[in-house]
């Protein structure tokens, strides 16, 4: 009995003395004041040994740059590699080199995880292209130029709620899997059971229609329009456009938002307008290492190009000034621009190029170019609807938008002539049930921030790849 109390007052003992404190690198890095006990937990980015030092440079994910680990060579392990996953112990002391505030001390360095650097395929201090890094989804994240691309991405998603947060916006979870296809918004994929695909085709479905996973949450959000007066969704969508481009993604995340009580095209542009500055400003600001990382080595003339595009409005042209434009253009495009036509990559990139580099909104569309929802702006010879691409260089179109045809009449006669009014009987409802003017737009999270990246691939904007059927995890 006395030696089991004497080992539990042991025990509390222990349990009582200073234990090192757990600093992630960003925190060791930033820290102001030296420190007696930390503990640092990593993958070893360098080793060094030589005759009278250890030198590591380990790096948790939290920033672009490494903590320098300094211990005596008697640390060294035979699996102390790089790659390797290690917990290092010691004091946090000033570094005497100017491109480090602070260094680590190693008292001991323990190997969690070993790392066979032989198979590994990341080579330490080799700078691996985009194109070589796809080829491993599972494991490209370990590479500085996708650990950046993921902290931007998390920088601009806490942005972006941030932004709508801030200006009064409601935040709505729309249906990944729906019935509707936002009329025409892109190729779909259906889903059904694996007892579906072996049973008849004639026999119910699952959820007794047919069903799909979303390519916009519009429809959902016009629904929430009608009680709240400022929504937003921010969510992946879903396209089955069969292309291996270096624009089109399978599966993208999309910011959209609704606003009611509007009645105006250029409040849309503005919400636009600001939310890409207001996430851009903040990205660049709280991402500097990050973002510069692409600004040197990917793209060395987008900071430039980002800097201009925050100081000044964005231009206004309407579709059928556009159309004029790329008419005079002295090139000639693969798809020979005409009133009535939409508008392809080739003659976007030509419109911001003409109008200085800059992004532009082109607004007012043929009617029977855009889906049923967008407001008729009765006018003539050529008819046109209250629609808004927003256009950026080296990408094209990022956001699109419109008013929504809050008039009962209007919507009747256009879903009846598309044979639309059964499957759209629901939609009809809210423009008969305290209906009013609004309008709202989507952005492409991925192709926002290829642009403001400079990234030519957005497969390489997003975390894991799906560039081939074989690479899908």
């Amino acid at each position: 009995m006395l030696g089991a109390r004497g080992g539990w007052r042991a025990l509390r003992r222990c349990a009582s003395l200073p234990r090192a404190v757990r600093l992630r690198v960003c925190e060791a890095l930033g820290a102001r004041e030296p420190a007696e006990a930390v503990r640092v937990q990593g993958w070893v980015r360098s080793v060094r040994s030589q005759k009278e030092v250890l030198f590591l440079h380990i790096n948790d994910g939290s920033s672009l740059e490494s903590l320098q680990v300094v211990a005596d060579p008697s640390l060294e392990k035979r699996d102390l590699t790089f790659g390797s996953a290690v917990e290092v112990q010691g004091k946090l002391v000033k570094s005497p080199h100017k491109m480090q505030n602070m260094e680590l001390q190693a008292e001991t360095i323990h190997v969690v995880g070993p790392c066979d650097i032989w198979s590994f395929p990341l080579k330490m201090r080799e700078r691996h292209p985009l194109e070589y890094l796809r080829q491993f989804p599972h494991l490209r994240c370990r590479n500085n130029t996708l650990g950046a691309l993921l902290r931007i991405r998390s920088e601009a998603t806490a942005s972006i709620h941030s932004f709508f947060q801030d200006n009064g916006y409601v935040h709505i979870h729309t249906p990944v899997i729906t019935s509707n296809d936002c009329e025409g918004a892109g190729e779909l994929f259906q889903i059904e059971t694996s007892r579906e695909e072996k049973e008849s085709v004639e026999k119910s479905h699952f959820f007794n229609v047919p069903a799909f996973l979303t390519v916009s949450g519009q429809l959902h959000l016009e629904v929430m329009a009608g009680a709240f007066t400022h929504v937003f969704t921010f969510g992946p969508t879903f396209r089955a456009e069969n292309s291996q481009s270096r624009r089109h993604l399978a599966e993208f995340y999309m910011v959209e938002a609704e606003l009611s009580f509007t009645e105006s095209l250029q409040d849309i542009m503005q919400v636009m307008e600001d939310l890409f500055k207001t996430v851009t400003s903040t990205v660049l600001s709280k991402c500097p290492r990050d973002v510069e990382l692409f600004h040197k080595y990917i793209a060395p003339a987008q900071k430039g190009r980002l800097e201009q595009m925050l100081k000044h409005k964005f231009m206004i042209i309407s579709y059928s000034e556009a159309v004029e434009i790329l008419k005079q253009a002295p090139q000639t495009f693969t798809f020979k621009p005409e009133w009535g036509c939409d508008l392809q990559t080739e003659h976007e990139k030509y419109l911001v190029k003409h109008c200085g580099e800059v992004p532009v909104f082109v607004v007012n569309y043929p009617y029977d170019l855009k889906p049923f929802y967008m407001r008729d702006n009765e006018d003539g010879p050529q008819h046109t609807v209250a629609a808004v691409d927003l256009l950026v260089p080296g990408v094209g179109e990022l956001c699109g938008g419109s008013l929504r045809e809050e008039r009962l009449p209007f919507l009747e006669s256009r879903l009846q002539r598309l044979g639309l009014t059964d499957a759209y009987q629901w939609y009809l409802d809210l423009r008969k049930f305290g209906s009013v003017p609004h309008g709202g737009f989507g952005m492409g999270f991925e192709r926002y921030l290829q642009y403001i990246l400079g990234v030519d691939n957005i497969k390489d904007v997003i975390p894991f790849p799906r560039f081939s059927h074989s690479c899908l995890l």
